[in-house]
């Protein structure tokens, strides 16, 4: 039960409301050629971008702990042990934007160069079915069934990101953009592509015959010493946890590389397509590195006893025999052996239609005072369109699929509203609101509204907000 609810907290860390909300800065660091109306920007440090996302697909915690007269233990085998499958998957993902910096050039208006610092975590469990199985009902009912332990995956990470990225209006069609950028792993963990199985048989000399055969992996960076500081009654963890999360963010930990890149493609007057490309990249982790390892082959029936020759030599530690034998047929080793770790790759594409007209946005308007944002860098009154959205996880890939409605309300306000499907809900709708002050900008978003009137039975939610000071285009 603890992992279960331990695990209820991954979504597939997709953005979709602020995805190509172009008057948001951080629509950048979701696709680097997106359009950017803006002179410069300068992100509130730590207050600019912060998202957090939680969910699980499959179940929720009114499945299993609503009072609907059902007993616990048969909605527990029912709706999770023999309900979920392997590839359901459990988690949460977090971001937190450190500080954000963006330009136009001077003497090439066309470019638009951003940096910062962002840092980001992730946990996404999949639900082991077989090994849920075996431990809730034991394997003497369970004969000739194999439990595959390949249902056993897991990937978790902390990482800080320095970037610097580009953004080039190359004509009156098509905008492009790259971004670079340096990772430092905090810590990860990971243990995926596992294989093997555990059996049950009749036995020949006793009554049952148990076969084990593995290959199971797990790869660790950081973990260890962040458990020594954690488990260590002497150390004192206030001072020496920040300390160490500091030096590991600030390039101490293991060093990666990566890139973005993505486009606008005006299609038509009123029309344009964008995608991205975000986290093609790569860690390589060298220090503070503890890697385990179960690998072999065993069959055993017990502990066998011949009567009555056993009965001269009762001193012999017959269960030590049987665990040295096991542990000799498939030995559990660890190692130090750097590793490389791929990013978790995304895609983003959409398709866009505008339609209704400028003048509410103060176009041609017999203004007493200066517009905060220039009418003609917007595009839109009203914008509909979709929204695809991909991520590789160790099962394969994850996909979103929105469809949006955006609109603007004068000069300082824009909503976007959507409506998402996923492997976590098929009725996920959200809302996104930016507010325009003068310089001063201000954005928040929130997911699958419709579960906010009963957030247990809820399979996800997400919530993200930023301040950021923005100069326009004709500032």
């Amino acid at each position: 039960m603890s992992v279960l609810l331990g695990m209820y907290a991954s979504h597939a860390q997709n953005k979709q409301l602020l995805y190509d909300f172009y008057e948001i800065p951080q629509s950048l660091m979701l696709n680097p050629g997106v359009k950017t109306p803006y002179k410069w920007h300068v992100g509130l440090p730590l207050l600019s971008g912060t998202s957090i996302q939680a969910g699980s697909s499959g179940i929720s915690v009114n499945d299993i702990f609503a009072n609907d007269g059902i007993d616990f233990t048969t909605k527990f085998r029912e709706r999770v042990i023999n309900g979920l499958t392997k590839r359901d998957v459990f988690g949460g993902s977090g971001q937190i934007e450190v500080f954000s910096v963006g330009f136009r050039n001077a003497n090439r208006p066309s470019d638009y160069y951003s940096f910062g610092v962002y840092g980001e975590g992730f946990i996404a469990q999949y639900w082991p079915r077989d090994l849920a199985i075996l431990a809730f009902e034991g394997n003497a009912n369970n004969l000739n069934r194999r439990f595959d332990l390949n249902h056993f995956s897991t990937q978790g990470e902390a990482v800080n990101v320095f970037h610097f990225g580009i953004n080039r209006k190359l004509n009156k069609k098509w905008i492009v953009g790259a971004r670079a950028k340096l990772y430092s792993s905090v810590f990860e963990f990971k243990s995926v592509n596992n294989d093997g199985y555990f059996v049950t048989t009749q036995g020949e000399n006793n009554i049952l015959r148990n076969t084990v055969v593995a290959d199971v992996t797990m790869r660790t960076s950081g973990v260890e010493s962040l458990f020594d500081i954690l488990l260590d009654d002497d150390v004192a963890q206030s001072i020496e946890l920040p300390k160490w999360l500091l030096g590991r963010s600030l390039l101490g930990g293991n060093l990666g590389l990566g890139l973005d890149f993505g486009f606008t493609y005006n299609v038509g007057k009123n029309s344009y397509i964008t995608a991205s490309i975000i986290d093609v990249g790569f860690i390589y982790h060298t220090n503070d590195v503890k890697n385990y390892r179960l690998s072999g082959a065993a069959t055993n029936e017990g502990i066998e006893i011949v009567l009555p020759d056993d009965l001269n030599d009762l001193n012999t530690d017959i269960w030590q025999d049987l665990v040295d034998d096991i542990e000799r047929q498939v030995p559990f080793t660890t190692d130090d052996n750097s590793f490389f770790s791929l990013r978790p790759t995304k895609l983003n594409a959409s398709f866009r239609y505008n339609f209704g007209s400028y003048r509410a946005l103060g176009k041609d308007c017999d203004c007493t005072t200066r517009p905060s944002v220039k009418s003609e860098d917007f595009d839109y009154k009203n914008a509909v369109g979709g929204h695809l959205f991909m991520i590789h996880r160790p099962r394969g890939p994850q996909a979103a699929v929105t469809a949006f409605y955006q609109t603007r309300f004068g000069r300082s306000l824009a909503l976007k509203t959507t409506y998402t499907a996923d492997k976590y809900s098929f009725t996920n709708v959200g809302l996104g609101l930016n507010l325009q002050t003068g310089p001063v900008n201000f954005y928040i978003m929130a997911d699958n509204l419709l579960s906010y009137q009963n957030i247990p039975a809820s399979n996800y939610a997400s919530l993200q907000f930023g301040f950021n000071i923005i100069s326009w285009n004709d500032n």
